[in-house]
């Protein structure tokens, strides 16, 4: 039995756990899903479930591949997208390895990493996989396309790895993205259930050189999309331009939100997608237990190292009129 495992990550979206305990009704503001989804009918087909999915999702990567442009060889596939951070560490990180991840960030880069015996640095110089989370979370920090075409040719130029996350980019600005950009030192990473707000399904997907894409799928368990997500993630796809939308909604509650954090006095980092990082003048998680008891949560951001740092979702206007309205009467 390994006795070096590190400890699981935290995260946000703990709702479901926190109303277990009697906490009521509450608020998520500690999950970073897109509050204004694209609506479209859609209805399982419970008939569906008597067949294993094929496992090589060729209708749904066609579907991916036609609605970005890339070929249906380059896309993977996975059960939410931290399964295909953990297959992509373990089909390209060997023992000894480094990948260098710059903090705050995903927590779950750093254990993969781990899980597949390398090690986490700071420094790029001989780092076989460089993280890069664009927009970063928890800080919200976008890289522009220009940043992070350089970052690609520093990457390749060492012949590294850049392990791109793009998970909130489809809820910040995908003029940045480099989706389009195929590339042997590339493999970009996004969450279909952020934009769509449909977390319960787990769904992610990744875009790299064909070999590479086979090397992750191989390391990929079998089936790990199941039927019903898959008949979603297509119909999703199909859909895909009601994001603009969701865009311009979050982008007015967004600015609604930073004014009246400004006239709290809050500090926060510069926000392009759905979420802001705020520093707090108390101890995190004094103030975090006083808006549960309010019923909002939000994400305590001492497992990202910030011990005076929460990060709250951008939600509807009712919504992030409550967060203000609790805020208000919890800060000292």
């Amino acid at each position: 039995m390994r006795d070096n495992l590190p400890e699981r990550a935290e995260h946000g979206g703990r709702v479901r756990w926190h109303r277990t305990r009697e906490r009521g009704d509450l608020l998520d503001f500690s999950a970073n899903v897109n509050p204004y989804p694209p609506e479209f009918p859609w209805i399982p087909d419970a008939s569906a479930l008597k067949d294993y999915p094929d496992d090589r999702y060729e209708t749904l990567k066609e579907e991916i591949g036609k609605t970005l442009g890339r070929d249906a060889a380059e896309i993977a596939v996975g059960n939410g997208s931290v399964e295909l951070i953990r297959a992509f560490c373990s089909a390209v990180l060997r023992a000894g390895d480094t990948a260098r991840i710059e903090p705050p960030t995903f927590a779950e880069y750093e254990m993969a990493v781990r899980l597949a015996g390398a090690r986490s640095t700071a420094d790029d110089d001989g780092a076989a996989v460089w993280f890069v989370c664009n927009p970063n979370n928890p800080t919200g920090k976008l890289l522009t396309r220009t940043e992070v075409l350089r970052l690609l040719d520093d990457a390749a130029g060492q012949g590294t790895c850049l392990f791109l996350d793009e998970a909130f980019i489809e809820l910040s600005d995908p003029a940045q993205s480099v989706v389009d950009v195929s590339d042997e030192n590339l493999f970009l990473l996004r969450s279909l259930t952020k934009s769509f707000a449909v977390p319960g399904i787990r769904f992610g997907y990744a875009f790299g050189a064909p070999e590479l894409i086979e090397k992750v799928e191989t390391v990929r368990l079998p089936w790990t999309v199941n039927t019903f997500a898959e008949s979603f993630a297509i119909e999703a796809f199909r859909h895909y331009d009601l994001l603009e939308e969701s865009r311009k909604r979050i982008a007015r509650e967004r600015a609604w939100l930073c004014s009246h954090l400004d006239a709290l006095d809050l500090g926060y980092a510069p926000p392009s997608a759905n979420y802001i990082l705020i520093e707090v003048p108390l101890e995190t998680e004094v103030l975090v237990e006083r808006l549960l008891s309010r019923g909002i949560l939000v994400r305590d951001c001492r497992s990202f190292g910030l011990p005076r740092h929460i990060r709250v979702a951008v939600r509807t206007h009712e919504e992030n009129r409550q967060l203000i309205e609790a805020l208000e009467a919890c800060l000292p």
